[in-house]
């Protein structure tokens, strides 16, 4: 009896440990489907550039497999996206999620938005494609596809 009684107070005394040690998988504001960017950790698919600026990553998840890339600008992404259309089809699909970091975002604190959506201002990014994401629009802002033949253009 006593055995059981430990067990039950040992139990209900780890319940909250527990609660916040399976929260910290899941921490930040990461959208539905997108995987976590271990900052300082993974690099660019495209450039291999460690992603550290939280303002500028991207991730682009998709196809069969719901494979993921990550990017440190979204210039990597749009000049990616592009020479790896023919390995990857699934990528133009409408159902393939593109996620751009919203320019305003603080510290660890990210918000993530649609990055087809998002509207695009000039700003000083990782690789120097030099466009930020904002979720509303901004004098001189540009949407998604006059940004990605801006970032195409000049990739020519």
């Amino acid at each position: 009896m006593m055995n059981r009684r430990r067990f039950l107070a040992a139990g209900f005394a780890l319940t909250p440990l527990a609660a916040a040690l399976s929260a910290c998988g899941r921490a930040g504001n990461w959208p539905e489907g997108m995987r976590p960017i271990v900052w300082d950790r993974d690099t660019c698919v495209r450039c291999s550039m460690v992603i550290s600026d939280r303002r500028f990553a991207a991730e682009a998840c998709g196809g069969p497999n719901n494979t993921v890339f990550k990017f440190d600008d979204i210039g990597c992404a749009m000049v990616w996206l592009r020479d790896k259309a023919k390995d990857h089809p699934w990528l133009a699909e409408p159902a393939t999620r593109l996620w751009v970091a919203d320019l305003s975002s603080q510290g660890n604190d990210v918000t993530w938005l649609d990055a087809r959506a998002a509207r695009y201002v000039g700003k000083t990014s990782p690789m120097g494609y030099n466009f930020g994401a904002s979720a509303h629009d901004q004098p001189g802002a540009m949407d998604f596809q006059t940004m990605r033949e801006h970032v195409l253009i000049k990739e020519k």
